[in-house]
């Protein structure tokens, strides 16, 4: 069992429940793909501009946590057609983000969970 953790931005909590991020993963669809047996065992939400946002990934390794996925609203925008990488999504410091997570806890980072742009490629920092 992989046990999954995400961390979501503050600026659609209050809008978005995430259905689209954790139903992916009982499939093991979109960015769970590459999992055998991928498991949600928490949810976090990042404060901006992510100062929090490496305290909140230690406390998930703590917590038993194996993988930090961030969901796909953070770097892609929902259109007509669907989600595209273009113009971007919440988060314009994505990449250092993850790549802080990744330094200070050692575990790997997914940029994606569910309802990924056509053709996108999974990003992980590990």
């Amino acid at each position: 069992m992989e046990k999954i953790g995400i961390i979501r931005c503050e600026k659609n909590e209050t809008t978005c429940p995430l259905v689209g991020c954790i139903k992916p993963i009982a499939g093991k669809a979109q960015a769970y793909k590459d999992y055998e047996d991928p498991q949600l065992m928490g949810v976090f939400t990042c404060r901006c501009p992510g100062d929090n946002v490496v305290e909140l990934a230690g406390i998930m390794k703590k917590k038993g946590i194996e993988f930090i996925h961030f969901p796909t609203c953070l770097f892609s925008t929902k259109t007509e057609d669907g989600w595209a990488s273009e113009p971007g999504g919440f988060c314009g410091k994505l990449p250092e983000l993850m790549k802080a997570v990744h330094e200070a806890t050692g575990l790997p980072v997914v940029a994606g969970t569910g309802h990924l742009p056509k053709g996108h490629i999974v990003e992980v920092v590990k």
